[in-house]
Order: C-alpha cells, then sequence, then structure tokens
C-alpha cells in the first residue's frame, strides 16, 4: 500500500504536533512530504531532521513558500492547522488542484467556508474535519442520506469558569483562563473555550462544513467531554460520536480517512468497556451530563450565532476582533470579560459585505482589526488612566 503523503501547515503548533505524533506512530501508512511553520524554527529544525520533508517553510519566508509547502510538496492531504488567515491563499490553491485538506483551522471556515466549500466542489477535493465536534458529526452521518439530517447538537465542555459567576470571571487571570479542565490545545483556543467564542466558531464552522441554517446548530454543555456531537434524524433518532478528550483520535480519523487507524493499546483497550466508553483507566462509573450553556455569562456564543444569521463577512469580522481582543487579554491588557464587548462592538462598527471573493475576506479581516485595535487601546486607557 502507497503511503500517503502529508503536508502540515503549522507544523509546530498543538494540532501540528500531535498530528507529527500520530504520524509517527504509523511511518507505513503515512509520509510528511511538506512541513510549514511559524516562528519557532528550533522545534521545525527538530522536525525536518526526523520526518525529511521534501519542501518546509517558516513565517520570515513569505506566502509563496507556504504555498508551496500546500501545493508544490506532493501532498495527498493537506493539514491546515495555522491560526488565522495567513494560509488562506494556500489552502485555497490546493483545494482548487483537487487536493484534499484536513480543516483544522476555524478561521478559515469561519472567514472564507463558502469560498472554500465552492472551490471543493469544483475540483472535487475533501475538506475533511478535525476539530472533534465536527470529526463527531463527519463520522455520524457516514453512510446516512442528507435529506435525512433534521440537525446537529455540538457539546462544549464549558471551560473553566463553568460555574463562575459572572461578577467574578471580570477578575479572571491569563493563568485561570489557560488551565482548561479537559482538552490541551494552544493558547488562543484554550481562552476561547473559556469564553465560549471557541464554540460558537464551531457553530460557524458547523454551518459551512454541513451545509445547516443556524437555527438546526445547537450547544450543549457536557463538562466530561465524552460526547463530542449528536446528529439529530427526521424520524427521532439521534447518533453520537462518544471518546476520550484526545485530539489525536479525531486527527488520525482525517488522516486516514475513509479508514481508521488501529492504534497500538487498540483504541482504549476493550477489555474495560467503561475505559472504551472515554472514562479514565480506574473508573468505576461513566456519567454523561448536559446542560444549557449560559448566554448571559458567556456573550460570544450568542455574537456567534448573530454573525452567522447576518451572513457575509460578519463571520470574518468576528473571528478577527476576537483573535485581537484574545491577544490583548493574554498580554493583560484587556479584562476577560472585555473579550466580548470588544468584538460585539466591532461587529456594529465595521460595514459587512457580501462575500464574493477573497480579497473581500481580506478587507473585512484588515477593518475589523483596526477597529478592535481601536477599541482595545480606548479600554487600556480607561483601565490605565492614561
Amino acid at each position: 500500500m502507497r503511503r500517503k503523503r502529508i503536508a502540515v501547515l503549522g507544523s509546530t503548533g498543538s494540532i501540528g504536533t500531535q498530528t507529527l505524533d500520530v504520524i509517527a506512530r504509523h511511518p507505513e501508512r503515512f509520509e510528511v512530504v511538506g512541513l510549514a511553520a511559524g516562528s519557532n524554527r528550533t522545534l521545525l529544525r527538530e522536525q525536518v531532521e526526523r520526518f525529511r520533508p521534501v519542501v518546509t517553510s517558516c513565517a520570515s519566508d513569505g506566502p509563496d513558500r507556504l504555498r508551496a509547502v500546500a501545493v508544490e510538496s506532493g501532498a495527498d492531504l493537506v493539514v491546515a492547522a495555522t491560526v488565522g488567515l495567513v494560509a488562506l491563499e494556500a489552502v485555497l490553491d490546493a483545494i482548487e488542484r483537487g487536493i484534499d485538506v484536513a480543516i483544522a483551522n476555524k478561521e478559515l471556515l469561519v472567514a472564507a467556508g463558502p469560498l472554500l466549500s465552492a472551490a471543493a466542489r469544483r475540483s472535487g477535493a475533501r475538506l475533511l474535519p478535525v476539530d472533534s465536534e465536527h470529526s463527531a458529526v463527519f463520522q455520524c452521518v457516514q453512510g446516512e442520506r442528507a435529506d435525512d439530517l433534521e440537525g446537529i447538537i455540538l457539546t462544549a465542555s464549558g471551560g473553566p469558569f463553568l460555574r463562575t459567576s459572572r461578577e467574578a470571571l471580570a477578575a479572571v487571570t491569563r493563568e485561570q483562563a489557560l488551565a482548561h479542565p479537559t482538552w490541551r490545545m494552544g493558547a488562543k483556543n484554550t481562552v476561547d473555550s473559556a469564553t465560549l467564542m471557541n464554540k460558537g466558531l464551531e457553530v460557524i464552522e458547523a454551518a459551512r462544513l454541513f451545509d445547516l441554517p443556524a437555527e438546526r446548530i445547537g450547544v450543549v454543555v457536557h463538562p466530561s467531554s465524552i460526547v463530542h456531537a449528536f446528529v439529530v434524524f427526521r424520524d427521532g433518532s439521534v447518533k453520537a460520536q462518544l471518546c476520550a478528550p484526545d485530539m489525536q483520535i479525531p486527527i488520525g480519523y482525517a488522516l486516514a480517512w475513509p479508514e481508521r487507524l488501529l492504534e497500538p493499546d487498540g483504541g482504549r483497550g476493550f477489555g474495560d468497556p467503561l475505559r472504551a466508553l472515554g472514562a479514565a483507566a480506574d473508573a468505576s462509573r461513566l456519567e454523561l451530563a448536559f446542560e444549557r450553556p449560559d448566554l448571559d455569562r458567556f456573550p460570544c456564543l450568542a455574537l456567534a450565532y448573530e454573525a452567522l444569521r447576518v451572513g457575509g463577512t460578519a463571520p470574518a469580522v468576528l473571528s478577527a476582533a476576537d483573535e485581537l481582543a484574545v491577544e490583548a487579554f493574554l498580554d493583560g491588557r484587556l479584562r476577560f470579560t472585555e473579550i466580548a464587548l470588544v468584538i460585539e462592538e466591532t461587529l456594529r462598527r465595521v460595514r459587512i459585505d457580501d462575500l464574493r471573493a477573497l480579497e473581500v475576506v481580506r478587507n473585512a479581516d484588515t477593518a475589523a482589526r483596526a477597529t478592535a485595535r481601536e477599541l482595545i487601546a480606548a479600554r487600556e486607557a480607561v483601565t490605565t488612566g492614561r
């Protein structure tokens, strides 16, 4: 069997390194032909030494080199694991050439999902979800008729502040926000999980991937993160996908699709039924609890639904403003509760256009970032008294 050739964009980030961990366990199935990193040259050199890709790139090499990793490396599958829109042109170019793309970058689908989907329909390329929730939906709909689908329900862990009062949220620290109870993610995604913006972006992603309107995509809070999504069918049947909260499971599914990987421990060991369902090795019981999200304490989720309903470039504006606001919070320039306020005001101020071309996406992103920077600076000035 010929090995599947993989190019990883964002190879030194959380998803990128976990992707390479999966590949390293299955050298008989996968070959790394391209690696693109940000600024972590040291880790990139280690990855190059280990996997010997044909084409490599780092942030300082510019967009042409990033595109080369995606389309000139001979990849059968491109893993898009960058942050923001830096890889947008490279990913679109790969799709237009008929190269399958495993999407782990929320911003790409949120800001330009319709453009990527249209290109995939033209070329025959597949967009394979890597987020655990979308992977769960993707797995549940295999073999099902699209007309039988009533809707989908994504699960949210609730993050570290599920029981924190609205008043206490204003004093949340960077360290507290990054202490996620179940998932291992990069800093930006971890903060997004704490605000529930992560789930809001995933709602928009789900609309792009599964061609559903906002009212047919629900969210429930599920702190143990064992069930990743439900698919509801028109006859009242519901399918769910369960597994331990480990990103390497959906990563492996995207890499190997339409097959599944045989992991060294056989998944989690069917000799222990509870553990096979996602429980800890020493657990005597496994409880699955679900509750409604609190949109008063976590308004970012409501803002994402609003942007999806407005359409056009509103999701791109939402995503860009969130990125700047989270960055400011991590730098100590913005309070945790001000993240949503900056996003809401940016959505109100920036003009929303029809999503016609990449240039429109880029313009919306630029305008949103400029507006968010002004709003952040104004709030920082009030806080510091300058």
